[in-house]
């Protein structure tokens, strides 16, 4: 049997160069399997071999794309491999974005690649078109689900099979029409899958659907004059010149600035960097994406306990809504942890 070269790529954590403090770091290769790719080539059974891990820092890949891609070009080059696997991201908007990117590079260059990632990761927003991606869960609690499911179509990928419709193989949808005969009318399926749910009996819709996630409201606080309060905003706050490189949409991360020494926040200081509305309002009054005045009056009149040091922002538009989630259990860990006992929750 001829055996399959893989060549892996995968972010600084899963390299093992370390975690957000190593984020920064460029292009390494290292020979052989590594961390995650270890597991890959088991799965990929007899005959294959991940022949090299290319590790790059998930910043330093977002942010200086095209010196990624000349690095990932030149081993592609020099190892020759049938197939690049790349992954698998989960719901790390900025690794998925990464892996996308590199399956891009090597399949202009000729070499099938796959990656996997949860389908709400912008990675997957924004290649599923032109990469094939399969889906895994939102973190690393479904591994071996996704490198059993990556394996499977990487193989027959990198001995030059074509694969078929994305829901008989388990990939993403591509949003590519093709003529395909079903066999029978849709008002004849329409009416069987109708009877199927009448009675009880298992269906799959031909239209994909996904529900919004029922939230209960928090209680209310009992005692808002002793109460601790923090603001958090998906309307895109930045400090004049968005020193800390805000995106304007589709937000990979979250902000934290300090405004413990603010009574409100100044145009001449604080402005909004955010594509989904017209941020000239804002601009000129900074206040109205957060009320950091309002909270200031009343805090002196002792109706509520605090205003928190902190505030939050991010912009919201174009964030899957498993990125929102991640940055959500972020912010609200950092806000347990300094005893907030409510936050007001500024929309656009």
């Amino acid at each position: 049997m001829t055996s399959l070269r893989v060549v892996h790529y995968v972010n600084q954590f899963f390299g093992g160069l370390g975690g957000e403090d190593q984020a920064h770091v460029g292009v390494t290769v290292k020979t052989g399997a590594v961390g995650p790719g270890r597991a890959l080539e088991t799965a990929l059974g007899d005959g294959a071999r991940v022949e090299a891990t290319i590790v790059c820092g998930d910043n330093f890949a977002t942010e200086r794309a095209a010196e990624l891609a000349h690095a990932i070009a030149a081993e592609l080059d020099r190892l020759k491999p049938d197939v690049l696997v790349a992954g698998p991201a989960f719901g790390s908007g900025r690794y998925g974005l990464a892996c996308a990117h590199a399956c891009k590079v090597a399949t202009d260059r000729g070499v099938p690649a796959i990656t996997a990632m949860h389908p709400e990761n912008p990675g997957a927003s924004e290649a599923r078109r032109g990469v094939c991606i399969v889906p895994t869960g939102a973190s690393t609690i479904a591994m071996p689900a996704a490198l059993a499911a990556l394996a499977q179509l990487a193989r027959r990928l990198g001995r030059g099979e074509t694969l078929g419709p994305a829901e008989i193989e388990g990939y993403l949808p591509q949003g590519r029409r093709r003529v395909h005969d079903r066999g029978r009318p849709g008002y004849q399926r329409a009416l069987d899958m109708l009877l199927d749910k009448l009675d009880g009996r298992p269906y799959r819709s031909e239209v994909p659907y996904a529900p919004p996630e029922r939230v209960p409201p928090a209680p209310p606080i009992a005692d808002l004059s002793r109460a601790r309060i923090a603001m958090v905003t998906t309307g895109g706050l930045v400090r004049k010149g968005n020193p800390d490189r805000q995106v304007a949409a589709n937000a990979v991360r979250y902000h934290r600035h300090t405004v413990a020494e603010l009574e409100s926040l100044s145009p001449a200081e604080w402005e909004a960097y955010h594509a989904g509305y017209f941020n000239h309002l804002v601009n000129a009054n900074p206040n109205y994406i957060l009320p950091l005045s309002f909270l200031r009056d009343l805090e002196r009149q002792g109706r509520i306990g605090k205003v928190h040091e902190h505030i939050y922002a991010l912009p919201g538009v174009s964030t899957p809504v498993a990125v929102s989630a991640g940055h959500g259990r972020g912010i609200a860990a950092d806000l347990k942890a300094a005893g907030v006992e409510g936050a007001l929750l500024v929309a656009t």
